[in-house]
Order: C-alpha cells, then sequence, then structure tokens
C-alpha cells in the first residue's frame, strides 16, 4: 500500500521560512522521482520543485528559484522541501508526488502553508 505523508506546514510571517517534509512507503523510493507541487485557492495545482531518483538534479519553478530547496534522503525514504523568505502568495495546499519507475504516480494527501502576518 503506497502511503506519501506530508508534514511542516503551518502558519508563518512573510519572510519566514518552513520545512515540509513527505515520508514515502509501499513503493521503491529510490527508483522514484518526487516532486512539491502546491495549489492555492481556486486555482490550478502547479508543480514547484522536482528531484531526480538518486537527488543528481532538480528544477524548480521560477516562481521559488533561489527561495525554496528540495532535498531528499534515500535511506529514510523522506523528500524535503526547505522554503525560505516566504511570501504570501506561497500560500497553498502542498503536496508530494511520486512519479515511479512503473509509470504509476502517487499523491499525498497535502499540508497546508500559510503566509501571513
Amino acid at each position: 500500500q503506497v502511503r506519501l505523508v506530508e508534514s511542516g506546514g503551518g502558519l508563518v510571517q512573510p519572510g519566514g521560512s518552513l520545512r515540509l517534509s513527505c515520508a514515502a512507503s509501499g513503493f521503491t523510493f529510490r527508483r522514484s522521482a518526487m516532486s512539491w507541487y502546491r495549489q492555492a485557492p481556486g486555482k490550478e495545482r502547479r508543480a514547484v520543485a522536482t528531484i531526480a531518483n538518486n537527488g543528481g538534479s532538480t528544477n524548480y519553478a521560477d516562481s521559488v528559484k533561489g527561495r525554496f530547496t528540495i532535498s531528499r534522503d534515500n535511506d529514510k525514504n523522506t523528500v524535503y522541501l526547505q522554503m525560505n523568505s516566504l511570501k504570501p502568495e506561497d500560500t497553498a495546499v502542498y503536496y508530494c508526488k511520486a512519479l515511479t519507475a512503473t509509470g504509476l504516480d502517487y499523491w499525498g494527501q497535502g499540508t497546508q502553508v500559510t503566509v501571513s502576518s
């Protein structure tokens, strides 16, 4: 049974930081690329960052480049998203997504991030 469990969301002031975690189980994590997506109210879900299965390459949406960092620990089956210099427009539900070697994709349930003073 595949599980992706996000944590670390919350309320933070503009300019603050949060670190999201996504704990994975039920599939071969080290063979899977992983992504973070976000969805703001009334908007489409969009990719924020992606990391290759071995962590060797990463990609970011232009809106978060230089502020967010995706990383992973294949021994802990966990992917992270370090978010710095947060802005109100970063407010969204953040989801992790597994892009498995079998071609199947899996989603977590999401964690709310709210950036507000």
